[in-house]
């Protein structure tokens, strides 16, 4: 196996979510379980099919039998947060935001993609799918919403709201683009209590992980 370092690869590795778990991860295994984290980052990030994995990297039915389980199971998710949570600590901001950015994207997508989960947004002349993201101040993610491109921000944007409130109710300001903000809110929602803010200049001020 190669140890060469590959753009995609963990930086660093935490494995505080593993003391809670059972099943793949928690037994004596055969194949180095960093190692099946970087196949599965790798293939995240150049979009190849699984059996395309390099042979440097374990088996691809093995790595996609991890990724599989960890995605049912909140695996992902629980690592995902664990990992936003220290960041937070390590930039003297408390565990829950008080604050949020919210935003949305059209992208294109590929041809093997179902048509009936795909769009058209008219305004950017784009066939595919939309990510609605909120993210805190320092750009990590609370919640991700992917629809067909063709559902408005506003309505993609008042179901990420609501789950916000739900898994982040410490919540109280959100600051969004003018355009993203939904033509029917002329109060903000009832967890907002802090209310909308569209100031252009305090927006551009906050980059978005989408953004480019």
């Amino acid at each position: 196996m190669s140890t060469a370092k590959r753009p995609s690869d963990l930086g660093s590795w935490c494995f505080t979510w593993r003391a809670a778990r059972s099943g793949p991860g928690t037994a004596a295994r055969v194949h180095d379980l960093r190692e099946i984290v970087n196949a599965i980052l790798y293939v995240n990030r150049t979009g190849i099919p699984w059996e395309y994995l390099p042979h440097d990297f374990p088996p691809f039915k093995t790595v996609y039998d991890y990724y599989a389980t960890w995605e049912a199971d909140g695996t992902t998710e629980q690592v995902h947060d664990l990992l936003r949570d220290r960041t937070r600590r390590a930039n003297a901001r408390t565990v829950e935001p008080s604050a949020a950015v919210v935003d949305a994207q059209s992208v294109k997508t590929s041809g093997n993609v179902a048509e009936a989960s795909q769009g058209i947004d008219a305004g950017k002349k784009i066939k595919g799918r939309k990510r609605h993201l909120i993210t805190d101040t320092l750009d990590l993610v609370l919640i991700v919403l992917v629809t067909a491109a063709s559902v408005h921000d506003s309505a993609g944007r008042k179901q990420a709201l609501t789950e916000l409130a739900a898994a982040h109710p410490s919540v109280t300001k959100v600051w969004a683009a003018a355009a993203t903000r939904p033509a029917s809110a002329r109060r903000p929602p009832r967890h907002l209590r802090g209310g909308w803010y569209s100031d252009r200049k305090r927006r551009a001020s906050i980059r978005c992980p989408n953004s480019r």
